[in-house]
């Protein structure tokens, strides 16, 4: 699906005249790619890696055009379960024309950093520094979520809560993994402003986006290792849980088997002592108390 955005008032908006200068593709479906191949010499691979998940941040230039991927974070929704996922987004930086190819529909050009924008370079270069604040928003959701699974571990002993937290961790390797690609891609920016039409005002805030990635890749490093050691932490005391709960179990089968063989060993059919006395069921019920609080005795003791 084809929309076509212009540049008014130092905002992208849907209404405008002339020709439209930012072209944004969302999942475009076989004539769309084909017109984007044949007609604007898009190379078809670069094309297919704007929509592959799984692909690196990269900058190549081609005779009309650079092409560009970058990684920001996937819209997260309540049937994601935990799992925050990242996607690739294309950007094709024509002389006068800027073409996004994505994959979702989630919304683009909100928020403060689309403001006083004045050419398509100016729209390229707010997109990274965009995919960056969203991968803090992110960053806190996920800090957020984690204390709450915390809390559930803590007055529960069901594995999903300590499911949901192995996925919370394999999330953060996603994003790390996605940051540091994004690095690399503004490093070779940094290093090719000419060649893209920066202007000097575009170099600095090039500059920019770099700091904020760096402190956002040192965000998600600290609370990577945070979560892991949560998690190796959280493991070990559900094991010990565990333990203390099968401690306790042995020991009240012990206290219980104790009193049942003294009982069983007077009740057998063959001549025993104390057999012709009237007092004997009295004898052995005494036994068997004494046993109980020995066996609780040893228990206080040796605190178990």
């Amino acid at each position: 699906m084809l929309k076509q955005l212009y540049i008014t008032d130092g905002r992208v908006t849907d209404s405008g005249q002339g020709e439209a200068p930012v072209w944004v593709y969302t999942a475009p479906d076989e004539a769309e790619r084909k017109y984007l191949v044949e007609q604007l010499k898009i190379d078809e691979h670069t094309l297919n890696s704007a929509l592959d998940p799984d692909e690196l941040s990269r900058v190549e230039f081609e005779p009309e055009h650079a092409a560009m991927i970058f990684k920001r974070p996937k819209h997260y929704t309540a049937q994601d379960n935990f799992l925050f996922r990242v996607v690739s987004t294309g950007v094709f930086l024509f002389k006068d024309r800027l073409i996004i190819v994505r994959t979702d529909d989630a919304a683009l050009f909100e928020g403060r950093p689309f403001l006083k924008i004045q050419t398509v370079q100016d729209v390229f270069l707010k997109l990274i520094y965009r995919a960056i604040a969203h991968f803090v928003e992110h960053l806190r959701a996920i800090n957020m979520i984690s204390g709450e699974l915390e809390q559930q571990i803590n007055l529960s002993m069901e594995n999903r809560y300590l499911l949901n937290l192995f996925t919370l961790e394999k999330s953060l390797v996603y994003y790390l993994s996605a940051i540091n690609s994004n690095a690399v891609l503004i490093e070779k920016l940094r290093n090719n402003t000419a060649r893209l039409g920066l202007t000097p005002e575009n170099g600095e805030f090039l500059d920019d986006i770099a700091i904020e990635n760096n402190q956002c890749r040192g965000q998600t490093e600290i609370y990577t290792q945070v979560l892991a050691g949560l998690m190796d932490a959280r493991a070990s005391i559900i094991s010990n849980n565990l333990n203390v709960r099968i401690k306790a179990l042995t020991i009240i089968t012990i206290g219980i088997m104790l009193p049942t063989f003294i009982v069983s060993l007077f009740s057998m059919n063959v001549p025993i002592p104390m057999s012709s006395h009237w007092y004997a069921f009295w004898i052995i019920i005494g036994i068997t108390g004494v046993s109980v609080a020995a066996l609780a005795f040893l228990w206080y003791k040796m605190r178990w």
